[in-house]
């Protein structure tokens, strides 16, 4: 809790240095290094949903494969479950969508 409260407190104080560039400098370096950050960035989101599926996959056939008939419930779960980690792909998505065409750090 500590640890995490001064981490903030440093983002929140040292928030002026990514504002301090004028814009005409910051502008030009945004399209490469924000081309790099999506595609790091959904690689990694998309990979980390799909290992998520998958272990929630494998907990949900041990679970039937253990309790036949709470098959239903496992069911339900497991599919509510995966809608939620799909989302997290889609929110990666769409950061990485507004990084590269929208351009919020450069003209």
């Amino acid at each position: 809790m500590r640890k995490a409260l001064m981490m903030t407190v440093a983002m929140v104080l040292f928030a002026y240095a990514a504002f301090a560039s004028d814009g005409a400098a910051a502008g030009a370096a945004v399209g490469p290094v924000a081309a790099w950050a999506t595609a790091i960035g959904m690689g990694i989101a998309a990979g980390l949903c799909g290992i998520g599926q998958g272990l929630g996959l494998k907990a949900a056939c041990e679970g039937t494969a253990r309790n036949p008939e709470a098959g239903g419930k496992i069911t339900v779960t497991l599919i509510l479950g995966l809608a939620f980690i799909e989302s997290l792909a889609i929110y990666a998505l769409v950061v990485n969508l507004i990084l590269l065409f929208v351009k919020p750090l450069g003209a």
